[in-house]
Formats: C-alpha cells, sequence, structure tokens
C-alpha cells in the first residue's frame, strides 16, 4: 500500500552539500527513508555536508529532539578524546557501532553522551556515520563530518579520526597558551578595577569630610577625584547593568557575518595583538587544510570549510575569491599571493609543494612553523605584559594617593606661613 493510499506524506529531507565541481547546494527531498536520501544525494553527485528529516509547520507541529541535540557546545578537549578513543577501537576491529556505544558512555560530557546516543540510534538504522554527525551541526565542527565523510568513503576511517583528534589536540594546545598568556594580565586589571572602587566609595569621602572640615579649596586633580566619587555609587549600578546588556549583546551579534566583516579587519590592526590574531589565523588556516587535504577532501570543499574555521572573516573572504580562481584553474599558490592577508613564506612554501607534488606534506610544515610563531610571540607578550600591567596598576594608585595628599601638602604650607 503506498503512502498516498494510507493517507502517510512521504518524508522530505532537508541537505547541504557540495557539488562536485565545487558549488554549495542545499533543499529538500522527499525519500523512503534518510538512506535512500543519503543515496539519491550521492547519485547526483553531492557532497552531503548535513542531512536531516524536515521539519514542517510551527507550533505544535515541531521536530521533537534528544535535549542536547540541537545545540549547546563541546569543549575541543573532549571531542579530541572521543576521535582518538574512535580511531583506537576501530583500529582495533571493533564494530563503529560498538565503538560509538563504549566512547559516548565514556564522555565526560553529559551534552556528548547524550548526542552520542542519537548518533547511536541513527547509525543502527542505517545511517552513515557522518550524516549522523551532520544532524548535530552545534556539536560536531564541518572539518570533522568533512573529514569522517571522506574516511569512510576511502575505507581509512580510523586515519582520518586520528587526524581529527590531532586537530582538536592543537587547537586545544593553542587555546591554552593564549589563555595563559592573557591570564596574569586580566587578573591584575581585576584587582586593579575592584580596589579604585573600593577607594572611591568608602577612602576618598573620608579625606573629602576631613578637607571640608578645614574649609580649604581642593587642587583640581583633588575635585575630580571627589566628583567621580559622587557619581560612583549611581554610576556603578549602571555600569554593571550595561555590561551585562553588552555581554548578551555581543553572545548573540558576535558571530554573525556583517558583523565580524566590519570587526575583524578591525581586530588585525591593534598593535601588537593585531599581529597575534592575524598568526592564530593563518594557524588554523594551514592546520585545518593540511588535515583536509591529507585525508582527501575535495580541493573546494576544504578552502570553503577552512576559511569558516579560521576565526577570522578576512581570510574566510579571501578563500571565497580563492575558490573562483581554482575554478578557471589556476595554481592555489598564486591565488593566495594576490591576498594580503596570507604571508609571502606560506606562499613560497606552498608554491614548492605543488612543485614537487607534495602539497599535504608541505602544508603540515608549514602549520608547524605557524604554530610555533604563535607559540613563541604568546610567550613575548606575556613576558612584556607583565610588567606594562604592574606599571598600569601602580599608576592608577600613584594618582589617587597624589590626588588624596596634596590637599595636605597645600594646608601644611598655610599652616607653616601663619
Amino acid at each position: 500500500m503506498s503512502a498516498a493510499t494510507n493517507g502517510t506524506a512521504t518524508p522530505s529531507f532537508d541537505y547541504v552539500g557540495t557539488t562536485n565541481g565545487g558549488k554549495k547546494v542545499k533543499g529538500t527531498l522527499e525519500a523512503a527513508s534518510m538512506n535512500s536520501a543519503q543515496a539519491k544525494l550521492t547519485a547526483d553527485g553531492v557532497w552531503i555536508t548535513e542531512l536531516h528529516e524536515h521539519v514542517q509547520g510551527t507550533g505544535l507541529s515541531m521536530e521533537i529532539r534528544l535535549p542536547g541535540s540541537g545545540g549547546g557546545h563541546v569543549k575541543n578537549k573532549d571531542l579530541a578524546m572521543m576521535n582518538r578513543q574512535l580511531a583506537t577501537m576501530v583500529g582495533a576491529g571493533v564494530s563503529l557501532l560498538r565503538a560509538i556505544t563504549v566512547v559516548g558512555q565514556q564522555s565526560n560530557s553529559k551534552l556528548l553522551q547524550e548526542t552520542m546516543r542519537d548518533v547511536q540510534t541513527q547509525v543502527e538504522q542505517g545511517s552513515a556515520f557522518s550524516v549522523a554527525l551532520s544532524r548535530h551541526p552545534k556539536i560536531f565542527p564541518p572539518i570533522m563530518i568533512s573529514m569522517v565523510e571522506a574516511g569512510e568513503l576511502g575505507g581509512f576511517l580510523d586515519k582520518a579520526l586520528v587526524a581529527v583528534a590531532d586537530n582538536f589536540e592543537k587547537a586545544v594546545k593553542l587555546r591554552g597558551q593564549i589563555k595563559s598568556a592573557m591570564t596574569y594580565p586580566v587578573v591584575v586589571l581585576c584587582i586593579a578595577v575592584v580596589a579604585v572602587i573600593f577607594m572611591l566609595i568608602f577612602i576618598v569621602p573620608v579625606f573629602e569630610n576631613i578637607f571640608s572640615s578645614v574649609g580649604s579649596q581642593l587642587p583640581a586633580i583633588t575635585q575630580l577625584l571627589v566628583n567621580i566619587s559622587h557619581a560612583m555609587p549611581f554610576a556603578s549600578p549602571v555600569l554593571v547593568v550595561g555590561g551585562v546588556v553588552f555581554a548578551m549583546w555581543w553572545r548573540s551579534n558576535h558571530n554573525k557575518a556583517e558583523f565580524r566583516a566590519r570587526v575583524d579587519p578591525i581586530k588585525l590592526k591593534i598593535p601588537v595583538f593585531g599581529r597575534l590574531l592575524h598568526l592564530i589565523a593563518i594557524s588554523r588556516f594551514a592546520r585545518n587544510f593540511a588535515t583536509m587535504v591529507t585525508a582527501g577532501v575535495p580541493m573546494m570543499q576544504s578552502l570553503e570549510i577552512v576559511g569558516k574555521t579560521s576565526g577570522n572573516m578576512v581570510v574566510e573572504q579571501a578563500l571565497n575569491r580563492t575558490q573562483e580562481g581554482i575554478r578557471r584553474g589556476q595554481p592555489l599558490s598564486t591565488l593566495l599571493a594576490a591576498e594580503p592577508i596570507f604571508p609571502d613564506m606560506l606562499v613560497q612554501m606552498l608554491a614548492v609543494g605543488e612543485d614537487s607534488g607534495a602539497v599535504d606534506t608541505m602544508l603540515n610544515k608549514i602549520a608547524d612553523f605557524y604554530d610555533d610563531e604563535v607559540e613563541s610571540m604568546t610567550k613575548q607578550l606575556s613576558a612584556m605584559m607583565e610588567p606594562m600591567t604592574i606599571v598600569f596598576l601602580a599608576g592608577i594608585v600613584g594618582f589617587m594617593i597624589v590626588a588624596l595628599y596634596m590637599p595636605m601638602f597645600t594646608m601644611y604650607g598655610a599652616i607653616s606661613g601663619n
């Protein structure tokens, strides 16, 4: 009996993918099951990056998903461990379904546990592992989904998982280095802010009462400090509320393309830190691109994904322009040379890799080089920021002390003159 006969509509599936020519496509198609939809798209030459059942209507007509399946965040550290464990088990001959079950149960992240249970269910029903992962785009990054898909098609899933784990581990190390360099300045700055607010609210009024009892005119610098002290009880709630509102606005807008298109170029021009952000973006590009090329992911799809994962819209836009040139048959190194964001050394090393037929090897060397550059600059910034932060803190406290004691010198001079 057909679906139309028994009154049941044929299921629809939303998909996102890339054609063999590198063009990004998306849409909805009808199929008896997710496996049938995947087969249709593969037959049409579509490289699937996302496939899930279409949600009809609104209100009560909603797709029921597992908690955390459509949102939330999983740390790179947890993803790296998961991929490493999967690679070990699959490489040892354990079935993929069994490996997914075990790794999901052992994860320290409850969100990842719930998500892996859904992945397990989808694989049990016949879905490809990459398709099951693509149902959770906010949990599993595009680079992981594409690498797994390439491993499935090429028969080297264990090696693909190892490459993904290496990639995430590098990202964790890089983030750790940056956090380590910024922890000391941020802590000292917070202490300075708390100390200044405490002095303005509790200490300055005490001195003000002493000065008022004497009746002498306050120096301009002291009067400025007193005025700030008067405004602080009213300004503090406004600043707190403003900070909360800004944090909420930033959280909802900082990933929007139109916002990043304006802000990311400015980030690269910030003195000192702009250079670090540039190196981080180039390092991510090189590492992710090397990982995907080594796994055999098509060039056009690799460029699209690494652009999005570089963390900077300038790099992403440059790679989008590069894709147009590759479609016309131009060498990648020539196209990157026309983009100012990519350093000459990267372009030259990539050109050597193209000439020798070892692009993947050269990309890995480029990634290692820029990882070392980021680490070196992070250490330099950390060493430089510590004394600068101390000088900044000393300057603020010194300014307040001078402002508070200047009237005393004035009063002493007046008393001595009398």
